[in-house]
């Protein structure tokens, strides 16, 4: 029998990259379609050899978007982290890198119409339940993606999207601090654990015997640490209203340490049993907002500016750094934005088996 074509863009969105649908193109059924994103990938494989997959988290990843029903968006974005060596496919979390790639993306397929200059997407995170606002340089009526915006962990350069939230705090736990303390403490160790877009548990490094300055690499082969770090996922989970949260990836780990190169703290990711490259763009916004909570474990160890607002908050990482704007209003946290670059890699057909999609009819 011969293979299913389904049209298919693939795009870089910040740090990662993603397999872009329209939702129309993919089954309606969510285990048939999950099914569907496993063999598109190419997953379970380490190599992920027989799909369009990258042999890692970050390149592991798919968006599904389809037109609005809502007022006050254009799009409905929904995101699925495919695992790489399981036969898992994650929709519980959002991930804001492909979010940058998802309004050139709409504007692409026809979703949005290409305003002059700048065109504004507004898009309904289907996963959380929010919505953020993408802006895309559109010169001449077409996404334009060459520009003089340099992110670290990408090469060269590229035109800048322009991505603003307001209301993401609790959007997947419920509440920014969804075990309602600051810290908790967990195998003798104080973590905090936050929702500011993305959930995330932080541990500062110094409590695990870490510099917190360590390479990707090292950190992937340090097993030890993978299993304190798993051990601590494994039990505050539940403590952020996440369930069991050993077949999912969030929420994430970060490691948190004095900054090195001038920045607001250093960051070192799990995602959440590899390393980061980098960091995760709604990762960013949570670890930086706990540099601004009171009373946090970043406190003490983040070097945070006085008196500003909104407040630029550079969280060091591997590759570099990441630079969230944290807006206060009252002395709360109301509003970030961010600056990510996106990149259309291919347009066409991904093929899968028929006999997993079975054709009407056949």
């Amino acid at each position: 029998m011969r293979q299913r074509r389904i049209p298919c863009l693939l795009m870089r969105g910040g740090t990662s990259k993603a397999a872009c649908f329209l939702a129309d193109d993919l089954p309606d059924d969510p285990a048939l379609r999950d099914r569907v994103l496993l063999a598109v990938m190419g997953s379970p494989d380490p190599r992920q050899i027989d799909g369009l997959g990258g042999a890692d988290p970050l390149t592991s990843k798919v968006a599904i978007v389809r037109p609005s029903t809502r007022p006050d968006a254009d799009v409905d974005y929904l995101f699925a982290q495919v695992n790489v060596d399981k036969a898992v496919v994650d929709t519980g979390q959002n991930c804001g890198n492909i979010l940058a790639a998802v309004g050139p993306f709409a504007i692409e397929r026809g979703l949005v119409a290409a305003r002059p200059g700048v065109t504004a997407v507004r898009i309904f995170m289907e996963n959380t339940g929010q919505v953020a606002v993408a802006q895309v340089s559109t010169p001449d009526g077409a996404v334009n993606y060459e520009g003089d915006l340099h992110i670290d962990g990408v090469p060269g350069y590229a035109a800048e999207v322009v991505l603003t939230f307001q209301d993401i705090a609790g959007s997947s736990c419920g509440a920014l601090l969804p075990t309602g303390a600051v810290r908790d403490r967990v195998d003798g160790i104080e973590v905090t654990c936050i929702d500011n877009g993305m959930p995330v548990v932080l541990v500062r490094a110094a409590d695990l015997g870490r510099s917190g300055d360590e390479s990707r690499e090292q950190l992937d082969a340090d097993e030890p640490l993978k299993q304190r770090l798993e051990s601590i996922r494994l039990q505050m989970g539940p403590k952020m209203n996440l369930g069991d949260v050993s077949q999912r990836t969030v929420p994430k780990m970060a490691l948190i340490s004095p900054p090195r190169h001038g920045g607001t703290l250093a960051s070192r990711t799990f995602i959440p049993h590899r390393c980061h490259a980098s960091i995760g763009v709604l990762g960013a916004v949570s670890v930086a907002s706990a540099c601004l909570i009171p009373g946090s474990i970043a406190e003490g160890v983040a070097q945070v500016a006085a008196g500003r607002n909104p407040q630029r908050i550079s969280v060091e990482h591997p590759s570099g750094e990441f630079s969230v704007l944290l807006h206060l209003e009252d002395g709360q946290l109301a509003g970030c934005g961010l600056l990510r670059t996106a990149r259309l890699i291919f347009d066409g057909q991904v093929l899968i088996p028929a006999t997993l999609w079975p054709f009407e009819g056949a």
